[in-house]
């Protein structure tokens, strides 16, 4: 079979972006493995699937897919890339549209300035709902590793599960050291993006992220939600929040409380192409 995609990014976040609605596929693991490998494949960090909506009142159904095969709740940077696809390839004449995702309904809005922003929904911090394994609900938690190490962390869910620690300078913050280790921590039972932020003014942040099943990735858009969200709770800094990652800049807004998170940033077309399958 010929399967067309569309390669994109988004703050250096790469996408193999897929119409399931005029194609027929089905994504295995271990083609998704493949078609990921950036010496044998496409080359992407997750992969992006447009599928119809059966809900007459959703536009589209939005599933990602990490590298190594792992279906993941939500990706704010791959919802900017989503929009941008579905506009530039006509699948709606739409610039504001609702599409659903395995963790919820998503708000996506394509700007006359060519930025994307995305109605990220409400934070959650119970921990059973991020889900982490915690005896009380706080806007701190502490955490040890196998080497005795302890760090005290921020947990939220943006539609998926975020662990965020604070650091001086982010630059030399121990994420090769700890990330994977740190990801996949009991306390997390379906494992966990890992944030090491720095507050750099009132307004700002610098964020590296681990990602669950990808490693350190050049930019994280529910990372980013989730370190401005943990930041804005703890009195560290306010909103809006510009968050510099190694990819570029964010901006998320967020008013507190159950109001929703508003993420807003770019979204780059790269290439369209084929491959056999």
């Amino acid at each position: 079979m010929i399967l067309k995609f569309t390669k994109m990014y988004g703050l250096g976040n790469d996408f193999m972006v897929v119409d399931g609605l005029t194609q027929k596929v089905f994504f295995s693991n271990e083609l998704i493995k493949k078609l990921s490998d950036r010496h044998f494949g496409v080359g992407f960090e997750q992969l992006l699937l447009v599928e119809p909506s059966f809900d007459p009142e959703v536009d589209f159904h939005y599933r990602i897919f990490n590298a190594d095969g792992s279906e993941v709740q939500m990706c704010g940077n791959g919802a900017c890339c989503f929009v941008r696809f579905v506009v530039d390839h006509n699948l709606t004449n739409k610039k504001e549209m609702v599409v659903s995702t395995v963790s919820g309904i998503l708000r996506l809005k394509l700007n006359d300035d060519g930025l994307v922003t995305v109605n990220m929904g409400a934070p959650e911090f119970v921990p059973e709902k991020i889900p982490f394994k915690a005896n009380t609900q706080s806007l701190s938690y502490k955490i040890s590793l196998k080497d005795g190490t302890e760090f005290e962390h921020g947990a939220v869910s943006m539609g998926n599960p975020h662990a965020v620690f604070f650091f001086d300078d982010v630059e030399i913050a121990p994420v090769e050291k700890y990330g994977k280790d740190l990801e996949c921590h009991p306390n997390f039972p379906e494992k966990v993006n890992i944030g090491f932020a720095q507050v750099v003014n009132d307004h700002a942040l610098k964020l590296r992220v681990f990602e669950s099943g990808c490693g350190e990735t050049l930019a994280c858009g529910t990372g980013a939600c989730a370190a401005a969200v943990v930041a804005i709770s703890q009195g560290r800094v306010k909103s809006p929040v510009s968050v510099s990652l190694p990819g570029g800049v964010l901006k998320i807004e967020w008013e507190g409380g159950n109001k929703p998170v508003m993420m807003s940033g770019p979204a780059q077309r790269v290439f369209e192409g084929t491959i056999l399958i």
